[in-house]
């Protein structure tokens, strides 16, 4: 390195129990992923790149922890990273592979992997902050491509990164939805986190709440909607498992 030059921050990113397809939301950012990259050092990123490097500064992490070996790996990169960065709803709220924690661990194994199910181990998956401590999140199922280049971009100035603390209520108003209660369904809009645009309620689909509750969410006026439409909150938890599992089973 030339005398003066100035080390890129160093990123490094890993997955855990997911798709991936929060992972492919940052390849699918294509020429602006090249000018993201041209700020930073990708040291570590096995959907993308072939080296590895144990040595970074930001720790980008997708998939939620479901075997007790993940939960030592987790550790270990908690540990090598300044700052950590939950990816998706899978790291950040646990995501639908916490749907089955409302099952005997062996019964789901042995659904899932029938008489060879002796050979596999799992423990109720959790979201990473069950583990260790995380410093942000980018929310969503996927992420919002965008959100995320403003995520890092954030990061690299030193900043607190812009998500969105208010309900998707607020962007379906923006946009002039018609409320999905309205229309004879339910949604989880009144207390999920903004920033996707409202994009579920406004393609005719009501909110399942993958970006996780807002910080604090009003439940009151929620239960209000919920009781003019002769719905009881019972039905309403069924709907925050799809995503947000992991938060009732933890209580």
């Amino acid at each position: 390195m030339e005398s003066g030059e100035l080390m890129k921050p160093r990123i490094a990113i890993f997955d855990f129990g997911c798709c991936e397809g929060c992972q492919l939301q940052i390849v699918n950012l294509e020429e602006e992923l090249l000018d993201l990259v041209g700020l930073v050092d990708v040291v570590s990123w096995r959907e993308a790149t072939t080296g590895h490097s144990d040595e970074y500064d930001i720790a980008i992490v997708e998939g939620s922890i479901t075997r007790e070996a993940e939960m030592e790996r987790l550790k270990g990169i908690r540990q090598n990273a300044k700052v950590l960065v939950a990816l998706g709803a899978c790291a950040h709220i646990g995501g639908v592979n916490c749907l089955k924690n409302f099952f005997e661990i062996d019964e789901v194994l042995e659904y899932v992997y029938g008489e060879d199910a002796k050979h596999f181990d799992s423990i109720p998956t959790r979201p990473l902050s069950a583990v260790v401590p995380v410093d942000y999140a980018v929310p969503g199922c996927p992420i919002d491509r965008k959100e995320f280049v403003e995520v890092v971009k954030a990061l690299l100035l030193g900043k607190k990164p812009p998500i969105p603390n208010y309900p998707v209520c607020v962007e379906c108003r923006t946009k002039g939805n018609v409320c999905v209660f309205d229309k004879g369904m339910t949604c989880l809009g009144p207390v999920t986190r903004a920033g996707c645009g409202a994009i579920c309620p406004t393609y005719g689909n009501s909110c399942e709440g993958c970006r996780g509750l807002v910080d604090d969410p009003n439940l009151d006026s929620h239960k209000e909607v919920l009781q003019e439409h002769g719905l009881t909150v019972e039905q309403m938890l069924n709907s925050f498992r799809m995503f947000d599992g992991y938060m009732e089973v933890a209580k």
